[in-house]
């Protein structure tokens, strides 16, 4: 059996049936009891970065499961939970990726859940409901949208390229995300702005994007997004020769990525 990652392919196995039972009954959780009268719980970085009773509920389904099936490992979620574990199994959580859209009525959110062993991603799972597809990655087993392989769409040339992005919750980084956009828009063929991270790093995957960047992402966002994305031929990183990060995420094909990421930094598309 493969010990690539560090987990045997037993492992893998395991914790990407675990990841897909999480995923699942947490997307149904979000679906079924969404309450017509949904409010704002909490706020975070500001009073547009919100977190509802539902966020906190999913994160408590999920964690709950995975103490019940592998009481050993270790988690780290958006709204808190945080556990170190002893088996070198991590496991990174965002129970609902898309909160605002989620608030609104709007389809694209998703439940995104990866497995680390020993640091390195070898699982990763996002679940979108509304859209009727769940995305998974196993490391170097491929990339799926429901049970069909996901594949990058061949790199264009940068001005043919549909590109993703998004924007952070506070004024200043929102002003300076939307300065990079305005330079960068007219050296692209468009720029799409979907509201969650995890969907767009699966939607590479599925060259439903050509490309997709953003500053301001925090490991829950794109652990399992990432993976997918790769798995499916993307390449990834951050600024050139980093790997992705809070600084910069940046998912393109072979031949699209250099170039994008080439731009990004002349922009200063990783920092405020």
């Amino acid at each position: 059996m493969s010990d690539r990652g560090g987990a045997t392919d037993l492992l893998k196995a395991e914790l990407l049936r675990i990841a897909l039972d999480a995923a699942a009954r947490a997307g149904a959780f979000l679906c079924d009891g969404r309450p017509d009268d949904l409010g704002v719980a909490a706020t975070k970085t500001s009073a547009a970065d919100v977190v509802t009773e539902m966020d906190i509920a999913s994160e408590k389904l999920i964690t709950g499961l995975l103490a019940e099936r592998r009481p050993d490992d270790g988690v780290l979620g958006e709204e808190g939970a945080s556990v170190a574990g002893t088996s070198g199994v991590q496991w990174v959580i965002d129970p609902i990726d898309g909160t605002v859209n989620y608030l609104y009525g709007l389809p694209s959110w998703a439940v995104s859940i990866a497995a680390r062993k020993d640091g390195e991603t070898v699982v990763g799972v996002v679940a979108a409901p509304m859209r009727g597809e769940t995305y998974r990655a196993v490391l170097g087993q491929g990339a799926y949208v429901n049970d069909r392989p996901a594949r990058v769409r061949p790199a264009p040339e940068v001005g043919l390229a549909l590109v993703g992005t998004g924007f952070g919750y506070l004024a200043d980084r929102r002003a300076r995300q939307a300065d990079v956009v305005r330079q960068l828009i007219p050296q692209v063929r468009d720029i799409r702005r979907g509201g969650s991270a995890a969907i767009d790093l699966c939607d590479v995957a599925l060259g439903r994007l050509d490309a997709y960047y953003e500053r301001g992402l925090n490991p829950w966002d794109y652990a399992a997004g990432d993976l997918i994305a790769r798995e499916a031929g993307a390449l990834t990183g951050g600024r050139p020769g980093l790997p992705l990060s809070t600084d910069l995420t940046v998912a393109a094909p072979p031949g699209l990525f250099e170039p994008l990421q080439a731009r990004l930094e002349e922009l200063g598309a990783w920092h405020d």
